[in-house]
C-alpha cells in the first residue's frame, strides 16, 4: 500500500497570536509560515509524489500553493475530512482564557472523552480523518500501484490522531505526541501494519533548544506555533 506524508500547515496568525483556530475563516500563514511553505518543495524535491491532498482551510490550502506551483502536472485534491476539528464554540477564543475550562483538563487526560461545546468529539475528528486515509490509499494504489507516495496536508490534532491510529494508541495517549508547523510525517502502509517512518521532522532542531520560559506539561491544543 502505499506511502503517506504528512505535512502540518506552515505558521499561522492563529499560532502567533495563541488563538484556537479551528474553522474559523479567514486564518492565513503569517511572515515564517509563508517561508515554511516555500521551503516545502525543496525538501520533497526527492519525493515521487502521485497525488496531493489537502485540508479545505485558508492555511492548508496556502502551504501547498508552492509545491503546486512547482510541480504543476501534480494532480490536487481537497477533503473536508482531513479538516481541523471541529472546536464549535472554543474556536477563535484565547488558548490563555481556555486553560482554565474544567473540559481542558478531560482534553489533556481523557481525549477520547472529550465532545467541544457546539462542536465535535475527539473520537469523531479521529473516526472521520483516519478513514479518509483508508479511503486515499485504496484509491492512490489503485490509480498509481502499491508504492506510490502521496501527500495530505492538515492539522496538528488531525496528524496526532493519525500517528496515534497507525501505531495503535489508544486516542488517550495522543498527546503524548507533537507535530511542530509544516513539520513532515510519513507512515508507510502494508497488508500488515503502517510503518511510522518520519514524525513531525522539519529539518531544523531550534525547537529542542532550552527556552528562557519553561514548557508546561499540557499538550498545545490544536499543534502548537513550533519552535519560537
Amino acid at each position: 500500500m502505499p506511502t503517506l506524508i504528512l505535512v502540518r500547515h506552515g505558521r499561522s496568525t492563529a499560532n502567533t497570536e495563541g488563538l484556537l483556530a479551528g474553522w474559523t475563516p479567514g486564518v492565513a500563514l503569517d511572515e515564517r509560515g509563508a517561508a515554511q511553505a516555500a521551503a516545502l518543495p525543496g525538501r520533497l524535491a526527492g519525493l515521487p509524489l502521485a497525488e496531493v491532498v489537502a485540508s479545505p482551510l485558508q492555511r492548508c490550502q496556502e502551504t501547498i500553493r508552492p509545491l503546486l506551483d512547482a510541480r504543476p502536472g501534480l494532480r490536487a485534491h481537497t477533503d473536508e475530512r482531513i479538516g481541523e476539528c471541529h472546536y464549535g464554540d472554543w474556536s477563535g477564543r484565547k488558548l490563555a482564557e481556555l486553560k482554565d475550562e474544567p473540559l481542558m483538563e478531560v482534553v489533556q487526560a481523557h481525549p477520547s472523552a472529550a465532545a467541544f461545546p457546539g462542536g465535535e468529539s475527539m473520537r469523531a475528528m479521529q473516526t472521520r480523518a483516519a478513514e479518509a486515509v483508508r479511503e486515499w490509499n485504496a484509491r492512490v494504489e489503485r490509480d498509481h500501484g502499491r508504492d506510490a507516495v502521496y501527500l495530505m496536508c492538515s492539522h496538528g490534532d488531525i496528524i496526532k490522531s493519525l500517528v496515534a491510529d497507525a501505531l495503535g494508541l489508544h486516542l488517550d495517549l495522543f498527546q503524548r505526541i507533537s507535530v511542530e508547523p509544516c513539520s513532515v510525517t510519513a507512515i508507510r502502509y502494508t497488508r500488515l501494519r503502517p510503518f511510522l517512518v518520519r514524525l513531525g521532522d522539519t529539518g531544523d532542531f531550534a525547537s529542542l533548544a532550552p527556552r528562557e520560559t519553561p514548557q508546561e506539561g499540557d499538550a498545545p491544543v490544536g499543534g502548537g506555533a513550533g519552535a519560537p
